[in-house]
C-alpha cells in the first residue's frame, strides 16, 4: 500500500496546506474516501473554481472574483482612510472583528532584507500613487507586530510623512481576558507604551 498511486498523489497535494502534515493529509484523504466522496467531490470543484477565477483587486490588492473588490467598490466605505495589512486575510479578519469603515491596502508580505523582500515586492511604490492621489487623509498601519512587521511600518509611516498624511499605528499589548502573570515581557511593555486615559 506504501506505493498506492493515487492515494499516495493526494495525500502528498494535501500536504501543501498550511499546518497539515502527512499524518493529518492521510487523516483527511481516507476521511474523504472512505467517508465523504460527496464532499471530496464538492470540495475538488469550488477549489478548481476558485483557482481559476479569484485574482487580486486592482486598487486594494485583496481577493476577489472581480477587478475591484466588494470593498472597494461599496460608496459608503471612507475614501479618506486606508488601513495597510501583509495580507487578504487581515482584511478578512479586520473586516470582521471592527467597525473599520474605511479601505484597504494589501502588501503581500512585509519589508524582509534577508528574504530579498523589498519595497517593490509588497507594491509599495502602488501605494506611493495612492497616498500621492490627495484623498486619503489617514493610514492605518496595521501591520504585525514582528521586527520586520514594525520596519514596514515605520517605512511606510515615513512615505505618508512624505504626503503630510496622518499615519497610526495600531495598539498591541494585554489581550482581552489576558492575565499579567501570563503576558510576555515584550507585549507587556508595548502595553505600558501605548497606555491611554480612561
Amino acid at each position: 500500500m506504501q506505493n498506492a498511486g493515487l492515494l499516495k498523489e493526494l495525500i502528498q497535494s494535501l500536504c501543501c496546506l498550511p499546518g497539515v502534515g502527512p499524518k493529518s493529509a492521510q487523516r483527511m484523504a481516507f476521511h474523504l474516501l472512505q467517508r465523504n466522496r460527496d464532499g471530496g467531490r464538492q470540495l475538488s470543484l469550488v477549489l478548481a473554481q476558485a483557482m481559476d477565477k479569484i485574482g487580486y483587486c486592482r486598487d486594494c490588492r485583496t481577493l476577489t472574483e472581480t477587478e475591484v473588490c466588494e470593498i472597494c467598490a461599496n460608496r459608503l466605505r471612507e475614501d479618506d482612510l486606508l488601513c495597510v495589512v501583509e495580507s487578504a486575510a487581515d482584511v478578512w479578519v479586520i473586516d470582521q472583528a471592527t467597525s473599520f469603515k474605511g479601505k484597504y491596502f494589501v502588501l503581500h508580505g512585509r519589508l524582509s532584507p534577508l528574504d530579498g523582500i523589498g519595497p517593490d515586492e509588497l507594491g509599495i511604490d502602488k501605494l506611493e500613487q495612492r497616498l500621492a492621489g490627495g484623498a486619503i487623509k489617514e493610514i492605518i498601519l496595521a501591520t504585525n507586530s514582528t521586527i520586520e512587521g514594525q520596519a514596514t511600518a515605520h517605512f511606510i509611516g515615513e512615505i505618508a510623512n512624505k504626503f503630510n498624511i496622518r499615519a497610526t499605528r495600531i495598539a498591541h499589548g494585554v489581550p482581552m481576558g489576558g492575565e499579567l502573570e501570563f503576558i510576555d515581557s515584550g507585549t507587556l511593555a508595548h502595553a505600558f507604551a501605548g497606555r491611554r486615559e480612561v
